[in-house]
């Protein structure tokens, strides 16, 4: 079974959550429903980004590593260097 790392924005004040999840669609739709108990208070959310591992234990190493970035821009870094990797570039 492949996991996703995503990164939500909230269109209420641009903030991220970064999380990992085996269905990705199911999940945004927990996010927005409120069934969250962290994201709840910023709906709506939309999928800024996300990436598709072949395992669990991949999708978790890679979500504690970007949420250990701290820093915006670190992140965002990052998750480019992740996509120009991913493309052959």
């Amino acid at each position: 079974m492949n996991y996703f790392v995503y990164i939500l924005i909230s269109e209420v004040d641009n903030s991220f959550y970064i999380g990992q999840t085996n269905n990705l669609e199911d999940r945004l739709r927990r996010h927005n429903a409120g069934r969250e108990r962290y994201t709840k208070t910023k709906r709506p959310w939309e999928r800024f980004w996300s990436i598709e591992m072949p395992s669990r234990a991949g999708a978790i190493r890679l979500e504690r590593k970007i949420k250990n970035l701290k820093s915006r821009k670190r992140m965002l870094e990052f998750i480019e260097k992740i996509d120009k990797s991913n493309s052959g570039q």
